[in-house]
């Protein structure tokens, strides 16, 4: 396999673009800056399908080296030959190289061995030829007796040839490939309940004598498979007809009128029965879960993406309020910087009801510190919280707001080992109140404190693969920071860490080479950085912004790479950094049109598609992507769920995406799912096609159960209300 060439065309590639995308990926460099800063090379490719190509060309890899050692073990045992040969270089996955080596892999003791050791090995061959039609079977059994092998009879030694040749038709791989193919075309996923009488059962009770075909069952059902398999609630199963399949297996093999055919067709019956069936089961029920743990993983990743994309409440006080019963409301005020101010608890819920009290807490703090939005956590107590949080700001006439984050992960922040050097004379509540407060300011530099699998997007998270589920979120968390940036002189340990070229140990070295040098002047000054070399600078430098630097490109996502190329061009239209620093550039794009584009690229050295983003970040210097991005919903009032009746029009915030549908907060504590098919009056075959985290939504409500604290939503034109 040419591995360049299949990637090329799996990706719709031109052959140079996909050549540059591999040698610059060969070269160490990062993700985030080809995609920034290389696109000249690559064709413009974007972040997600650069990691997609780079899970695609190792996974290529790996099956090109797999290849190699097949081949050379099957050499060294002295059985290498050309169909062999060829059957691996069309092989496509890994799965069909390991039936290739499936023969000549060295196996544990099986039947087969056990009758291969006795000598049976020419009777076997003697019988799947079929080429003896008169006598019996047990008269050519009969040479084989040997009582010191342990082959006592004629039975035996029949017995043991037909073990070795249900091997045979287990290990054939072209057969296997048949089956694995019939399995996905015609097999059917079944479930039993077990234990139907515990509670935690009735999760799994759609699940009780359920059936599927394999080819059509969805991601969410494999994975609800799964785990009520795992916690012992279910019995799972994929099967074909077992007459089919031993049919299948029979007509590989089955040659009619000798007098061993049918000891060939009992041979292969119970090769597939014993041997094949049971293999090819657990290989349809992986390969199930992987696809699914794929989807699953795709779905955080897009939930995730948005969710630290959120725009930044600038510029506002803010005060954190982490609900609780018992051991009071921990609130904390910060300043527009994220810096913490004060901090308190009130005892408004129960038991103490301490309502008034609490409420002239806050009060003291608004008036006190100037503070505009109040950020209350969406955990226990939190309804009670936010009843009373909105009774207050009625009173600020506006001029006070409030909105519900999610906490997801604040808890875990809190008692980690970051959070107790951040904060370590706070308790682990406080902590988690200046946390809400943060989310609400900047989602970003916040959330990339907690581990991803902990922030509350996705389903079953905790049963994907660890390692690749790390892999991919902290790859979309990379992608967020460096298509954001981040202030130099600012910039957190762990934000630091995110950013293309800068591990953890370079990311503590600024900031230590900060806190003894003061704030950085140039990006440059970033060379003096202990361990930080000219290739990390070569990598981080573009995504690193220092505010107020004498060169302005230096607050810009401009490349230093290009800093000559950008001065020839403010050069030949005659702007200053003055005119840059002022917003004085609103015509240049006119007159690099009327200039003409090639001839600026020639008098510059940029190429074109750089020279575009050269320009948009001219225009709009240490400008944030994510101002661009519709502001979050702050609220003056409150609902409950009681409030809500069916054809009731109310906004909201999505939340989550999955397979199925979406969760919204509209504000009455418990989310609304709006399913899949009340997302969209035209067909889609997932919610992502339109939803994503963070979009603000207008939906009808079609369904309230107040009981099971149910609430159905639909987002389509005319939808079907359930009175």
């Amino acid at each position: 396999m040419d591995v360049l060439k299949t990637v090329t065309a799996e990706f719709n590639l031109k052959e140079e673009h996909a050549q540059n995308i591999v040698t610059l990926l060969d070269e160490g460099n990062t993700i985030p800056f080809i995609a920034r800063y290389r696109k000249e090379l690559t064709g413009h490719i974007d972040d997600q399908v650069l990691r997609e190509f780079a899970d695609r060309l190792t996974y290529l890899r790996n099956l090109e080296q797999r290849k190699e050692e097949v081949s050379r073990i099957i050499a060294e045992q002295g059985k290498l030959t050309d169909e062999i040969t060829e059957a691996l270089a069309n092989a496509v996955t890994l799965t069909e190289v390991e039936d290739i080596y499936r023969p000549y892999k060295q196996k544990k003791k099986t039947r087969a061995t056990v009758a291969m050791a006795k000598g049976l090995t020419p009777l076997a061959e003697l019988i799947i030829a079929q080429e003896i039609k008169e006598g019996k079977p047990e008269d050519y059994a009969r040479e084989y007796i040997n009582e010191e092998l342990g082959v006592k009879n004629e039975k035996e030694a029949l017995a043991g040839a037909c073990d070795i040749i249900a091997e045979w038709v287990s290990d054939n791989a072209e057969l296997r490939k048949k089956l694995r193919n019939i399995y996905m075309r015609n097999g059917e996923i079944s479930s039993k309940l077990l234990k139907s009488e515990e509670e935690e059962s009735k999760v799994y009770e759609m699940y009780d004598d359920y059936q599927e075909p394999v080819g059509e069952i969805k991601s969410h059902r494999v994975l609800a498979l799964n785990r009520g398999e795992k916690e012992g609630f279910l019995r799972v199963k994929v099967a074909i007809d077992k007459d089919f399949g031993g049919r299948v297996c029979m007509a590989s093999y089955v040659k009619q009128g000798s007098i061993f055919t049918p000891l060939v067709e009992a041979a292969a019956q119970d090769g597939y029965e014993r041997l094949i069936a049971p293999s090819i089961e657990r290989e349809i029920r992986s390969s199930l879960t992987e696809s699914a743990n794929e989807q699953a993983i795709k779905m955080f990743e897009v939930n995730l993406r948005p969710l630290l994309m959120q725009p930044p409440m600038r510029d506002k006080v803010t005060l954190g309020w982490d609900p609780a019963f018992r051991t009071g409301c921990k609130l904390a005020v910060v300043d527009e910087t994220g810096k913490v101010l004060d901090k308190t608890v009130i005892y408004p819920t129960q038991p103490q009801n301490k309502v008034e009290e609490g409420k002239a807490v806050v009060r003291k703090l608004i008036a006190k510190y100037g503070v505009e939005v109040i950020s209350i956590g969406n955990g226990t107590a939190s309804k009670e919280s936010e009843i009373i949080v909105a009774d207050l700001v009625k009173e600020y006439n506006g001029k006070v707001t409030y909105m519900v984050v999610s906490e997801a992960g604040a808890s875990v922040y809190s008692a980690s080992k970051l959070g107790a050097e951040e904060f370590p004379d706070y308790d682990v509540s406080e902590r988690s109140a200046v946390s809400i407060a943060r989310r609400l300011q900047d989602p970003l530099a916040e959330l990339i404190k907690i581990d991803p699998k902990s922030i509350g997007v996705g389903q079953y998270q905790h049963d994907m693969p660890e390692n690749r589920l790390d892999s991919v979120l902290k790859g979309v968390m990379e992608d967020c920071v460096n298509k954001v940036g981040a202030d130099l002189n600012t910039a957190s340990v762990q934000l630091l860490s995110y950013i293309a070229g800068i591990n953890s140990g370079i990311a503590k070295n600024i900031v230590a080479y900060r806190e003894e040098h003061g704030k950085f002047k140039t990006r440059k000054e970033l060379l003096k950085v202990s361990k930080l070399g000219e290739k990390a600078f070569t990598q981080c430098a573009g995504f690193l912004r220092v505010p107020g630097a004498k060169n302005i490109l230096d607050n810009t996502g401009v490349h230093p790479e290009s800093y000559d190329g950008t001065q020839k061009l403010l050069q030949l239209f005659g702007y200053s950094d003055a005119d840059v620093r002022d917003g004085k550039l609103g015509d240049l794009n006119d007159k690099i049109k009327s200039f003409g584009v090639k001839k600026v690229c020639e008098f510059t050295g940029l190429g074109e598609i750089t020279l575009n983003d050269i320009t948009a970040e001219l225009l709009k210097p240490g400008r944030d992507v994510r101002d661009a991005l519709p502001k979050p919903m702050l609220r003056t009032d409150v609902m409950d769920i009681a409030d809500l009746v069916p054809g009731m029009k109310i906004k909201g915030t999505v939340r989550n995406v999955i397979d199925f549908g979406a969760f919204i907060d509209i504000g009455v504590h418990q989310d609304g799912l709006v399913h899949i098919s009340e997302i969209s009056d035209r067909f889609i075959r997932h919610p992502s096609e339109v939803l994503k985290v963070g979009d603000v939504v207008e939906a009808t409500v079609i369904s309230v159960d107040v009981r099971k604290k149910r609430i159905g939503l639909s987002l389509k034109q005319k939808p079907i209300i359930k009175k």
